[in-house]
């Protein structure tokens, strides 16, 4: 049998750190669309729009990058398995990077009329795509490198990249959120969307110096037949997909109150100021970026699953204190609640997330598995949910109650599919449908089925 030996560490640090320094650049660009949705989209493509209604809108602009993530997972995923994670995780660099870019030098609606709204959504359905094949990519090219008991850790820093790219676009939005506010919404906006060209050539550099995982290499030697992975992951790999969707939901549901909708939320009774709430959010996604492959290394030691069992418990319990302290208006008390909800709850998921799901599913079918674990439960816990914690916040006069009953229930589902999901920390990498089958619980169906 034909045992590829691990990499050296060095090649592991490399892959690692060009994970992390990609989705970063990936992550930066993604999330300064929901800063200027909560911040200035509304008022600048939106205009004949209430304050509420054109909030609304400009979150339903950033709920539709969300739609193209499970495309991109599919169409992205399939390439990465077919013809290399490398040049996938190359192309959504380029195509995020150029679409943020191009939502830069948009002519407001007072120019070209509804043109511009059009325009806004097309390049934020380009920007889903992109990163639709971002994360399966980074994480599956970190964890076929990772020895087998540092693959928590490893494929954590992509993700804490992603935190990472979330201090930038925050950090960039509340420097340029200082500038006088005509100045800001006439031109200061642009600017964090046009500086992505910059770190998406760094990005770039990064990637393309690396070579294929020895994983996809041994697989392409291996392989007698083309296959098409999406069809595979419905034949062969339903239960492990909608386990990883199921599972994914607890983090998207309170990572985008924590980190996007309570921007909106916390200033709307004038209390706090944007700037405020957005320095919060930056110290969070600080935080996390320390803390989250501690937690990833930490699944090494004691599993994947009940980290997210953890977490899952935990969400059900902070749903109500975490608007507490919100709703107190002070902001120390504001950036506490943002700390624990996204550095520390979320973390339980996002530490281990990236090695569960590779582990879930074989090499041949390993990028879009993982794609399609994360990505469709962004389409529906993730892009909707500041869509949908405002117009409960609006149904109830400006109360969250609401708001922390919908994260609870997300929360009980992450919870139950974790329950019946076997821990995978422990086992080698699965090299055939057969291997991912006994992995997840479905090795009779399997053995008939082949």
């Amino acid at each position: 049998m034909d045992v590829t030996p691990s990499p050296p560490p060095a090649s592991i640090r490399q892959v690692a750190f060009a994970g992390f320094v990609g989705s970063m650049v990936e992550w930066y660009d993604f999330y300064i669309y929901g800063t200027a949705s909560a911040l200035v989209l509304g008022k600048i493509f939106f205009p004949e729009f209430s304050s509420t209604a054109g909030t609304l809108a400009a979150f339903a602009t950033f709920g539709a990058g969300f739609f193209a993530r499970p495309l991109g997972a599919v169409v992205i995923g399939h390439f990465g398995d077919r013809i290399g994670r490398k040049s996938m995780l190359a192309l959504t660099l380029v195509l995020m990077g150029v679409s943020t870019a191009l939502i830069g030098l948009l002519p407001p609606f007072s120019s070209i009329g509804i043109w511009a709204s059009v325009l806004l959504v097309l390049l934020r359905l380009v920007q889903g795509f992109a990163v639709g094949g971002e994360w399966g990519g980074a994480a599956v090219m970190v964890v076929e490198y990772a020895p087998e008991r540092r693959r928590g850790f490893y494929s954590a820093l992509p993700s804490s990249g992603n935190a990472t790219g979330l201090v930038l676009a925050n950090g960039i939005f509340a420097l340029v959120s200082l500038l006088p506010r005509d100045q800001f919404l006439s031109w200061g906006w642009r600017l964090p969307f046009l500086a992505s060209l910059v770190l998406v050539a760094v990005g770039l550099y990064v990637r393309i110096r690396l070579v294929e995982t020895p994983e996809f290499r041994r697989m392409q030697k291996a392989a007698t037949r083309d296959h098409i992975p999406f069809l595979e992951i419905l034949r062969h790999h339903k239960r492990p997909a909608l386990l990883a969707m199921g599972m994914a939901a607890g983090l998207f549901s309170l990572a985008y109150v924590a980190i996007t909708f309570v921007v909106s939320y916390a200033g709307a009774d004038g209390k706090l100021s944007s700037t405020q709430v957005l320095f919060g959010v930056t110290v969070a996604a600080a935080c996390a970026t320390v803390l989250w492959p501690l937690i990833g290394r930490w699944s090494d030691r004691i599993g994947r699953r009940p980290l997210f069992l953890a977490g899952a418990a935990l969400a059900v319990v902070y749903a109500f204190p975490f608007f507490w302290l919100v709703d107190s208006g002070n902001v120390a008390l504001t950036w506490i609640a943002i700390v624990v909800a996204y550095a520390g709850v979320v973390g339980l998921y996002a530490g281990p997330m990236a090695a569960y799901f590779a582990e879930l599913f074989s090499t041949d079918v390993r990028y879009t598995g993982a794609s399609i674990g994360y990505q469709g439960s962004a389409l529906v816990a993730g892009g909707l949910t500041p869509f949908i914690a405002t117009a409960l916040a609006a149904a109830t006069g400006g109360s969250s109650w609401l708001i922390s009953v919908y994260i609870m229930a997300v929360a009980v589902i992450t919870f139950g599919c974790a329950w019946v999901c076997k821990e995978t920390s422990h086992a080698p990498l699965q090299d055939s449908r057969l291997d991912a089958a006994r992995a997840t619980g479905t090795e009779g169906q399997e053995a008939v089925q082949a």
